[in-house]
């Protein structure tokens, strides 16, 4: 099992509009994109993090890459963020 997570700076009142694009492509996400297992939305005062399950590093490493990733859920995101999310992959080992 692998995790990608995606750290994003959000300012609060743009929040549901970042919400909203999670909701958007979950499912397909979930439907479509190779070793998808989980997909969530975690929100601090401080910051939003998308956490995605894989079944390998490599699934996580290719979903940055795809076209659902950046042509869907990036445009759709890159006018709420006020910071270059940070991006992590983790191995469950």
């Amino acid at each position: 099992m692998a995790y990608l997570e995606i750290t994003l700076t959000v300012e609060e009142a743009d929040r549901p509009a970042a919400a909203d694009v999670y909701t958007r492509y979950r499912q397909p996400f979930l439907d479509t994109v190779r070793g998808a297992v989980s997909k969530q939305l975690l929100v601090r005062e401080e910051d939003v993090q998308v956490l995605h399950g894989f079944e390998t590093v490599a699934d996580a490493q290719a979903y940055l890459s795809s076209d659902l990733f950046t042509t869907d859920v990036v445009a759709g995101l890159a006018p709420l963020l006020k910071a270059e999310p940070e991006i992590r992959i983790y191995e469950n080992v």
